[in-house]
């Protein structure tokens, strides 16, 4: 029993080290830009804390706040990815989160409208499913960021942002098509 007991207590110890050490890297990460350490980070002492059976959510999911925090962010991917997860033939959302305007005047084939301003809270009611792909673009990139951070807030898993139409090289269409 007291073998074990040490056993635990060294892995403790070793995960808290390591923790510490990638706090450290990840401060030094924030002030360079660098986000993979912090990450890397946070999910050490997530593992710490639930080895030391502490920060588990309500709910009985197992998970810490960290870990919660960590999954709930929205990814930035290039045109060129974008464009090969629209012609891979997976149910995918493309999200135009301009004007009305300018979704008139040019979109991406098969986009949605919705603007960036009319997105709160709340879940649009043209994106009913939380679980869906959702590839997100405005017009140089600003507007899609702050959608995609609006969407991931109201509890969308599969946020894409990539980016403006003004850096998409393919097709476009213009009117309601």
């Amino acid at each position: 029993m007291k073998k074990r007991m040490k056993k635990r207590l060294a892995g403790i110890i070793t995960a808290g080290v390591i923790a510490g050490t990638l706090t450290a890297c990840a401060a030094a990460g924030k002030q360079s830009g660098t986000v993979e350490t912090q990450q890397m980070a946070e999910g050490m002492q997530a593992e710490q804390g639930m080895e030391a059976g502490q920060g588990a959510l309500p709910g009985g999911s197992g998970q810490t706040e960290q870990e919660d925090t960590m999954r709930a962010e929205y990814h930035k991917i290039s045109a060129e990815d974008a464009k090969k997860r629209m012609d891979s033939g997976d149910d995918i959302i493309i999200l135009d989160v301009r004007t009305q305007a300018e979704y008139d005047e040019s979109h991406i084939p098969g986009a949605i409208l919705i603007p960036n301003e009319t997105i709160g809270n709340g879940k649009p009611e043209l994106l009913p499913d939380t679980d869906n792909e959702i590839l997100v673009y405005c017009r140089s990139g600003n507007r899609s960021a702050q959608a995609a951070k609006k969407l991931v807030e109201a509890g969308y898993t599969q946020i894409y942002d990539f980016g403006g139409i003004m850096d998409w090289p393919y097709d476009t269409v213009s009117g309601e098509e």
